[in-house]
């Protein structure tokens, strides 16, 4: 998939474009119908299929006292847009000044530099622009007037329930990491960029990789057995979300961190995506650190020896 910042880089050779918009955190099954549905209408005009979102939640620009947690990374959904077979991807930048454009200030600006769109498909209740100003309605008449047809399609149901980025975050800090996955149509996973610790891991024999999560969701505090991939390389891991209690420290901060069986090397400065597999315990505060080391151990001889597979 060829990742662009400039609508005018989505259309070689002067083709048709089908579109798709949206944030698509998470990437769950709803934005998948409507990026399936945005990659059908490419392929029968023979048009390019290109997925349009955004570097960052709009609310981090226009609401930061609103900013949800997210579900996925920027690279997690970019790989998951990606999966589905699109073609390209325009990632824009959301800042002050392109937030302050009306809705239909920025269809006209992008079917422009587009040249010749062919189909726009949305969630049904999408909404977007300056003070929400553009929503179905809008494009729908946008469409008649500029020749593109628009989908506004439907949220999808999941056990009578409809299926969200805000039930998935819900149910991810609820620990119900089975039905997170449902609705993502894939194993939830937590991903980030592996950053320094304070050591201790190492100074216990059991050296962790310090997972950067700030601005994610995280399950409730506990020990997860998990696999984790980083480098090419796939590894079963114990991994420990919590402030870790039986160290002392005045101010202590919510850490996601993770063992990696097997595993060698320096990790620093790459991403570590973890798949979880089930939970293992809750976090819990021990006399010493000598008990800490002893079960930290018994975790990891669990999971080293459990016959569940990848």
């Amino acid at each position: 998939m060829n990742i662009i910042h400039a609508a005018s880089e989505a259309n070689p050779g002067g083709r048709k474009v089908c579109l798709a918009i949206g944030f698509f955190d998470g990437m769950h099954l709803g934005h998948q119908q409507i990026i399936r549905q945005t990659i059908a209408d490419a392929r029968q005009h023979e048009a390019v299929a290109l997925v349009l979102t955004f570097d960052r939640h709009p609310n981090t620009v226009v609401a930061p006292d609103r900013v949800p947690p997210l579900v996925y990374s920027l690279p997690q959904k970019l790989r998951a847009i990606a999966a589905l077979g699109a073609d390209s991807l325009l990632l824009i930048h959301f800042d002050q000044a392109f937030s302050a454009q009306s809705g239909e200030t920025f269809v006209r600006k992008l079917v422009q530099e587009l040249g010749r769109l062919q189909s726009l498909c949305v969630g049904a209740h999408f909404v977007f622009g300056f003070k929400r100003s553009g929503n179905v309605v809008l494009l729908k008449r946008l469409g008649e007037e500029l020749g593109f047809g628009v989908h506004g399609l439907a949220a999808v149901s999941l056990d009578g329930q409809v299926v969200s980025s805000t039930r998935i975050r819900k149910v991810i800090a609820e620990g119900d990491i089975d039905r997170a996955s449902q609705m993502l149509g894939r194993a939830y996973a937590l991903a980030g960029t592996v950053v320094r610790g304070d050591g201790l891991g190492h100074k216990l024999g059991f050296p962790t990789a310090n997972i950067d999560t700030a601005g994610l969701i995280l399950p409730p505090p506990g020990v997860y057995a998990v696999h984790a991939d980083i480098a090419g390389g796939h590894y079963r891991a114990v991994l420990n979300i919590g402030r870790r209690p039986t160290v002392a420290h005045a101010n202590p901060q919510l850490r996601a961190e993770a063992h990696l069986l097997g595993f060698e090397g320096d990790c620093y400065g790459q991403e570590l995506i973890v798949t979880f597999v089930q939970k293992l315990r809750d976090e819990k505060k021990f006399a010493s650190l000598d008990e800490l080391r002893e079960q930290i151990s018994r975790d990891a001889a669990w999971w080293k020896s459990s016959n569940r597979k990848p």
